[in-house]
């Protein structure tokens, strides 16, 4: 079988080998005639035959063909539909979606300049140009942004706040007039139900939009960061629509048309493995942000890693749940900031907390998102382990700086 293939794909040989395979080709012509015209006859032969007993009602029945019909004047279409509420979702959210530029100017380390370019995604969040992106696409103030509407419209974009606890940033254009999105319900959202990523995918392919499941939620992982460094995120949302590069900073949309996410990040060498910021944990920061042009978060002051069963059973820890203050794996990275609110308070390296305001520590409620529910200047009372030993302690909240 391997020589006809080579002999059939060569179009280099000369006339002789040209007449060859045009011989063949009639051949192979013939044969296909001839099985076409059997299976057309037999097909004639039966349908044939059905209508003939179709009108012996008797025999039909004998035959056990009475129930059978065949209906030689009517027809059936069949309509492939698209699923509407997509379409309609789609349709409503992707208006509101920009495009986001990046223009670096950088000196190299023999004195060139060389410029440095980088595309990501926002959602309009009120008709006169606040845009929601992550922190990682807009964050460097000596970089010059250029924000691209739906309709082609280009606008310069400035850096009105970041947020210090989540990838999130807030934009502002010089414009009116806008569309803005439709923020939804994150705490209601099901694990399976149908959500959309639009975004400008690999920088080139402004408001793609792929369709996918929320494949799991309350999930934490570290980020690289563009220093090299990492950046713990949780309670996260993890879909596999398609997220590309590009993609950072566009919504996460359910079918309602509602903006339920912020896609951030995919998982390295896996397919399918993305993640969004839930909206209802940055929307104290929008609004934030909206009003005052600063986002205003509290801080307990401490480095720490979540525990699961796995790493209490691998570090042999005596709790299943809570926080475990650690330090970082980088040089500066310290367990507990010196003079903040848990400094102060007393707490120390490898302290385990336990709970807040006797909310309870856990895989599905995080330290930072219990804390996120105070404000700067609040006094919570904190539940931990200390040598094995439990305690409480007294704790006012700080403003976390940038």
């Amino acid at each position: 079988m391997a020589a006809p293939t080579i002999e059939y794909l060569d179009e280099s040989n000369g006339e002789s080998s040209g007449a060859k395979r045009h011989t063949r080709r009639h051949g192979g012509v013939v044969v296909v005639f001839f099985l076409v015209l059997s299976f057309l006859m037999g097909g004639l032969g039966s349908i044939g035959t059905l209508m003939l007993l179709s009108n012996n009602h008797a025999l039909m029945d004998r035959l056990g063909l009475g129930n059978f019909a065949l209906n030689t004047t009517d027809t059936k279409k069949i309509v492939l539909q698209e699923s509407s509420a997509v379409i309609d979702a789609a349709a409503q959210v992707s208006p509101s979606v920009v495009s986001i530029t990046t223009t670096k100017n950088v000196v190299d380390f023999f004195g060139q300049s060389t410029q440095e370019n980088g595309a990501g995604t926002g959602f309009i969040l009120t008709n006169d140009g606040y845009i929601a992106t992550n922190k990682h696409v807009a964050s460097d103030t000596n970089a010059t942004y250029t924000v691209i509407l739906s309709d082609g419209r280009n606008f310069d974009g400035k850096i009105v706040a970041v947020d210090p606890a989540n990838d999130l940033a807030i934009m502002k254009i010089a414009a009116t007039g806008l569309k803005a999105v439709n923020l939804g319900d994150s705490d209601q959202l099901q694990v399976g139900q149908s959500v959309i990523a639009i975004g400008n995918a690999l920088g080139q392919f402004q408001n793609t939009v792929t369709l996918g499941v929320l494949s799991a939620k309350e999930r934490q992982i570290s980020a690289a960061t563009e220093t090299g460094g990492q950046e713990s995120l949780d309670n996260l949302l993890q879909t596999d629509a398609a997220i590309n590069p590009g993609n950072s900073g566009g919504p996460l949309v359910n079918l309602a048309g509602q903006v339920v996410g912020i896609n951030t990040a995919v998982a390295g060498g896996a397919q399918g493995i993305g993640f969004a910021i839930p909206i209802n944990t940055v929307k104290s920061a929008i609004d934030s942000a909206e009003k005052t042009g600063t986002i205003v978060r509290p801080s307990l002051g401490v480095r720490y890693l979540s525990i699961t069963k796995d790493i209490a059973q691998l570090n042999n820890l005596s709790t299943d749940h809570g926080a475990l203050v650690v330090r970082g794996q980088n040089t500066g990275e310290v367990a507990v900031v010196p003079g903040s609110p848990a400094d102060k308070a007393g707490i120390q390296e490898n302290d385990i907390l336990e709970s807040i305001n006797g909310d309870q520590i856990d895989e599905t409620h995080s330290l930072a998102d219990l804390i996120q529910k105070y404000s700067a200047g609040d006094t919570v009372s904190i539940k931990l382990l200390h040598q094995g030993k439990e305690k409480t302690v007294s704790v006012k909240l700080d403003q976390l700086k940038s």
